[in-house]
């Protein structure tokens, strides 16, 4: 899986990705190799709640020269140097007037910030603060912005939905607006997609899973606009997919709810971890989460991580690049997750068919053959526990959490005493 992580990643790495534009239509064909989306373009101008889908931007070349020609910064090289949404600017300039349209950090003199201006017009470029003071008083310097922003273009989003046996749905969401930037970005739209990958081969799914791929919020929030509602009936668990590439450990952002299916499912695999984790409660600030947990939805969505966005110092920098993160610890982001799919896929209230005293087991090839001791009673106590257990009013994460039994010792016990007639669900 590392090496097809890291291919993927080579080819959407110089793609410039923004709200709207060719760069998303491209990542998302892509994207496509992998998943099975069904994409749709969104009309600029679009109404969605308090919101206006935006025109299309759209960037053919942009620079700054000096006076002999020599290239000073070039957006074909890194597509972090023009701020997002610029509009379309051509003309000489000394440093006096230039100065004001040009953006760096200082406190990280030698990368390049990434920054936008998606809702006021406007332009710009970035570069490092160090290569900024390179830059002459008495120098008149040419600037090309070659942009259009079409306000009859359209907004581009994906979507795919893998049928289950119910209806109930479990969302990934991810989202496809930033330029060349590894783990902010690039991270969770892999994850995604690998994750989309391997359930595809899983066979009687119980659950429906809907994953979307959008521009961050104002993607989330047509999406919303158009069927908010429906998962309000529907959604039992969902996951916003990003920042999973870098080497942290896990981290974890609770839904509004705070004790979601989503939150109780991620909390549980993550303490049997054995590893190293964070817990945090739900902020309203961060990715798309905080428009699917707005008070109007409230929907049981969370957010597994790595290191938190914002916790990092190359976040939002030339510095988030490939050299940031691992492709190992992305394939780790894309099987956790699929431990926690596990986990909701058999995450049933039991109940103990045979309620009064134990069940004989024995009759019934569940009461282990004489050999090695310490896996016999490992095995009785494990089913005990569940049959004690199994009343009405646990479901697996209950039963998990009381008995101090992993899920993946759970789950082969349950499977033997469902398929016995023991238990149902």
């Amino acid at each position: 899986m590392k090496e097809q992580l890291e291919k993927y990643f080579d080819r959407l790495w110089p793609l410039n990705r923004s709200l709207t534009g060719n760069g998303n239509r491209e990542t998302l064909r892509i994207l496509s190799e992998i998943v099975d989306l069904n994409i749709t373009e969104v009309p600029s101008g679009t109404n969605c709640f308090d919101w206006v889908v935006p025109p299309e931007w759209n960037v053919k070349e942009a620079w700054i020269k000096d006076s002999n020609g020599n290239v000073i910064i070039d957006f074909s090289n890194n597509n972090l140097h023009l701020l997002g949404y610029s509009i379309h600017v051509k003309g000489k300039m000394f440093l006096s007037e230039l100065r004001s349209h040009i953006y760096t950090l200082p406190l990280q003199p030698d990368i390049i910030p990434y920054l936008t201006s998606y809702y006021d017009e406007n332009w710009g470029f970035c570069m490092s603060h160090n290569q900024f003071l390179t830059l002459k008083e008495n120098e008149e310097y040419d600037i090309l912005i070659d942009s259009t922003l079409n306000h009859k273009g359209s907004m581009t989003i994906g979507e795919a939905i893998l049928k289950g046996c119910s209806d109930n749905e479990v969302l990934f969401s991810t989202y496809i607006c930033h330029p060349s930037m590894a783990n902010n970005e690039l991270s969770g739209l892999l994850v995604s997609a690998f994750i989309f990958r391997e359930l595809k081969n899983i066979r009687n799914r119980f659950y429906t899973y809907r994953f979307v791929y959008l521009p961050e919020t104002i993607g989330s929030i047509y999406y919303l606009s158009r069927f908010g509602e429906h998962l309000k009936q529907t959604l039992d668990a969902g996951y916003v997919v990003t920042c999973v590439g870098d080497q942290g450990d896990f981290s974890y952002k609770r839904s509004r709810r705070g004790n979601s299916l989503a939150d109780r499912a991620a909390e549980l695999i993550l303490r049997q971890s054995g590893t190293k984790f964070n817990i945090e409660n739900f902020f309203p600030t961060g990715s798309d989460e905080r428009q699917y947990c707005s008070p109007g939805f409230n929907l049981p969505v969370g957010s597994l991580m790595r290191t938190r966005y914002g916790k990092y110092p190359e976040y939002h920098t030339s510095a988030d690049d490939k050299n940031f993160i691992s492709f190992d610890a992305l394939e780790k982001s894309v099987l956790k997750y699929l431990e926690i799919i596990n986990l909701l896929e058999n995450n049933f209230v039991y109940i103990n068919t045979k309620p009064f005293c134990e069940p004989q087991l024995g009759k019934r090839g569940l009461y282990p053959a004489i050999g090695d001791q310490k896996n016999k009673t490992k095995t009785i106590v494990t089913t005990l526990w569940i049959l004690n257990l199994a009343d009405g009013t646990n479901d697996l994460i209950s039963i998990s959490e009381k008995s101090n039994i992993p899920v993946p010792e759970l789950i082969p016990v349950v499977e033997r005493l469902l398929e016995n007639g023991i238990l149902t669900r």
